[in-house]
């Protein structure tokens, strides 16, 4: 059962996104849930009150927010099931459509990324 993992980076302090968006995003998400493809995600509050392990050098160091060095921050995430990549890449497209359409103010970038299941990569299996 591939699941894949989508988040979204934006800027941070840009303000909350229109209700349209909010709305689109709603009818989507329940689109996919029931097409078995949306399992869970949420958006995420901003950073300033973020923690943040560092580990260098077998040291382990706590960072807490804001981070004034961050141009971006994961603002949301969501972790789905598809058949296939191309399946997968598609929903992450049709996602990224709706904050193109409904928020054209703001630059994001919509990732999605396979969820490992075990010590392999995908697709060594199929090798």
């Amino acid at each position: 059962m591939p699941r894949f993992m989508g988040f979204v980076r934006m800027e941070e302090g840009i303000g909350a996104p229109p209700q349209a968006l909010f709305e689109a995003m709603d009818i989507h998400i329940r689109e996919q849930a029931a097409m078995g493809h949306f399992l869970d995600g949420g958006g995420l509050f901003g950073s300033e009150d973020a923690v943040n392990f560092v580990v260098r050098k077998g040291e382990t160091t706590r960072v807490d927010g804001p981070y004034a060095e961050a141009k971006e921050v994961v603002g949301g995430w969501a972790i789905m099931h598809y058949d296939t990549l191309e399946e997968a890449v598609a929903g992450q497209h049709e996602f990224a459509e709706l904050h193109a359409k409904y928020w054209p103010e703001v630059s994001m970038v919509a990732t999605l990324r396979q969820i490992s299941e075990g010590p392999e990569p995908p697709g060594a299996a199929d090798a």
